[in-house]
């Protein structure tokens, strides 16, 4: 059985811990390798290698730092393919979606390389009489990473990138349940030239992430994942003294008016809920159907769900590959039977897909109607392919829907009223808005980031805020006296 273990100061690390998960291939329900969980002690040595890295790499030259991330976004873009079949086999998101992974993720590594102009300081002369003051952006040091399974490439793209190029050292964990594309990513960093230590990589569980939460070397942490472990991370790292941003679950909703063109909202609707199985954090969850758009909206949206083509991830026939374990694929079903007991319909049942009789862990897509608002159906944050339509009549009750939802990462509204989507974009809780776009994920030169229970900390992930994060400024106020004109002056510093 092949191993996958850590990379520490460059080189694949001796398994110490004795406890391994085993990594699936979804499409088979066949175990094809395992994973090695590093114990306290082996994350100890990780960030113990990067915090005598980070010296050295801080005081690289800032046009060296960006030469490697560009070198790195060149070895990303030929290898494109490979990367994408690490997704597929161990995610099991089809290899078009997965390429689709690594070009959202190429644009952060982009972004990345322009660090000579963002990380640009501010001067001010003679801001007193020979006075002048500047400030600097400097690295914090070293940070560390926890991502999710549903995006093994992209996440860490969006963390590493950014916090690399301010001149820090980085340890990223990520899933057990995917872990080779993240080695597969430190890999080409390598050879793109960033020296050894200053990424470092273990694999684990909730030992691992303890480890990296409590230890006094790492600063500052950022982390995707459902809310519950996202408030948990955000409590603990902060307790311990650390900058931490941590994005947790959605429940993102469609808002569809009358007066849409109901057949591109079904479209958007079915592309955006079912894609990668549904397990996006911006997958739309909830259609919310405004009056009398609500009858036509249903129909040709189950008209597309039933068109949809289940199979593995490698095949190109497939449009929607399995879901990530056997037990997720359980509990995504069972709440088909829970929707069905507190009042909704099922219009189309992903369980009788015929890619559900054969080996893997699929589930077909499922489209639920009448879907009341205390329901578990739309409360809970499925993480799968089920989409639930709630009915509303007007525009105000589809907007306090929202409001009231515990979760605010994204929102869109479907409409051809300029008036009606500029008031949506203005009222509507939620950090990432789509007008006539129902995943609205920002471009790599903005951020990512949720409200309410979306997010814990005050910075978005990537772009802007993302440099931000990885950095911290030092203000510097200078005086060159003449000597003649020195006197002790015990008042306070004046700038008039």
């Amino acid at each position: 059985m092949r191993t996958i273990g850590h990379l520490i100061g460059g080189a694949e690390a001796a398994d110490a811990a004795g406890r391994y998960a085993p990594v699936w291939n979804p499409a088979t329900g066949e175990q094809q390798a395992r994973v090695a969980l590093a114990s306290a002690q082996e994350v100890r040595a990780a960030v113990g290698v990067a915090r005598a890295a980070a010296p050295g790499w801080r005081a690289t030259p800032l046009g060296r730092r960006a030469e490697v991330m560009f070198r790195f976004r060149d070895l990303l873009d030929a290898g494109r393919k490979e990367v994408a079949r690490l997704l597929t086999a161990e995610h099991g998101k089809t290899l078009d979606d997965a390429l689709g992974e690594i070009a959202r993720g190429l644009e952060n590594v982009e972004f990345a390389c322009g660090a000579p102009h963002l990380l640009r300081g501010g001067y001010s002369e003679e801001v007193s009489a020979g006075v002048d003051v500047h400030e600097v952006r400097q690295p914090l040091g070293v940070v560390a990473g926890i991502t999710p399974f549903n995006f093994p490439a992209m996440v860490p793209l969006w963390m590493l990138a950014n916090a690399l190029v301010c001149g820090n050292a980085f340890v990223l964990k990520p899933s057990e349940r995917d872990p080779s594309p993240a080695l597969f990513l430190a890999e080409l960093l390598g050879r793109a030239g960033l020296p050894d230590g200053v990424l470092n990589v273990v694999q684990g569980d909730k030992v691992a992430v303890d480890a990296l939460l409590d230890h006094p070397d790492v600063a500052a942490v950022s982390f995707v994942g459902s809310t519950p472990i996202a408030r948990y991370v955000y409590e603990r790292a902060t307790a311990a003294g650390k900058r931490v941003q941590a994005l947790g679950g959605a429940k993102n909703h469609m808002v569809v008016l009358p007066d849409a063109e109901i057949a591109a909202a079904a479209d958007a609707a079915v592309s955006a809920a079912y894609g990668s199985a549904g397990e996006r954090c911006m997958a739309v969850s909830v259609v919310v159907a405004v009056g009398e758009a609500a009858d036509p909206l249903v129909e040709a949206i189950a008209a597309r769900v039933r068109g949809i083509r289940v199979g593995p991830g490698y095949d190109a026939a497939s449009e929607m590959g399995p879901l990530i374990t056997a037990a997720h694929r359980d509990r995504v079903a069972a709440y088909l039977d829970t929707a069905t007991a507190q009042g909704a319909s099922v219009v189309v049942d992903g369980r009788t897909d015929p890619a559900t009789s054969g080996p893997g862990f699929f589930l077909g897509a499922s489209l639920v109607d009448h879907v009341r608002p205390t329901s578990a159906v739309y409360t809970d944050e499925i993480f799968g392919p089920v989409l639930a339509v709630v009915r509303v009549a007007t525009y105000d009750e589809a907007l306090r829907l929202i409001e009231d939802n515990p979760y605010g990462n994204g929102a869109a509204i479907f409409t051809r009223d300029g008036g009606a989507a500029r008031r949506f974009t203005a009222e509507v809780q939620a950090g990432m808005v789509g007008v006539n776009v129902p995943i609205p994920v920002p471009v790599a030169y903005y951020s990512f980031g949720g409200w309410k229970g979306s997010l814990f900390g005050d910075l978005h992930m990537y772009g802007p805020d993302g440099i931000r994060f990885y950095t911290r400024t030092k203000v510097v106020t200078s005086r060159w006296p003449d000597p003649a004109t020195s006197s002790v002056d015990l008042g306070f510093p004046r700038t008039r």
